[in-house]
């Protein structure tokens, strides 16, 4: 491979060029700007994505309540309720 030292040459057509194909902004015709209607559906999404903003990812008082149960002891997991959990949750997968 042969590399040659006429890089500032391309630079320099590449820009040459890319000055030629800018446009200027058109000028507005009587004065008529664009408008943009947004839909009842869209802006009640709008209001649920902003509720939803709001709301903590965690819910502290229910982390906090699990944590002060196994600080004491009495936090206690069945194994059985969790391995149903886990088969309910793969099989749901399949379907």
């Amino acid at each position: 491979m042969k590399i040659w030292g006429d890089i500032q040459k391309v630079s320099g057509v590449y820009n040459k060029h890319s000055r030629v194909n800018r446009t200027e902004k058109p000028v507005s015709v009587n004065g008529k700007k664009d408008t943009v209607s947004i839909s009842g559906e869209a802006k009640d999404f709008q209001t649920v994505m902003r509720a939803l903003k709001d709301v903590p990812d965690v819910r502290r008082d229910k982390v906090d309540a699990l944590a002060e149960k196994y600080r004491s002891g009495s936090y206690t997991v069945s194994g059985k309720e969790t391995a149903d959990k886990i088969i309910k949750s793969v099989l749901d997968k399949r379907i």
